[in-house]
């Protein structure tokens, strides 16, 4: 409940992406250095073109949905 509290989160953007709030998971989360244990960090995320990197982690959280909670798909009408 105090995530909902104006100012407690700094950006009150940030709680919009959440896995409840958009009914699919989250997209892969990545921090630096830009190579982890030989994984790269995706071209999309270092571009910095906002438009292709929020496709991106549309792609990805209806990806690893699929992947891991199907059944969540089946209820948000924009996953298709």
């Amino acid at each position: 409940m105090v995530r909902l509290l104006p100012g407690v989160m700094g950006n009150d953007q940030s709680g919009t992406t959440e896995s409840f709030e958009t009914g699919l998971l989250e997209h892969p989360q990545y921090t630096r250095p830009p190579l982890f244990e030989d994984r790269p960090i995706p071209e999309v995320l270092t571009s910095g073109d906002h438009g292709r990197i929020a496709k991106w982690r549309r792609q990805m959280a209806e990806r690893l949905t699929a992947e891991r909670r199907p059944d969540l798909l089946r209820r948000d009408p924009g996953c298709n």
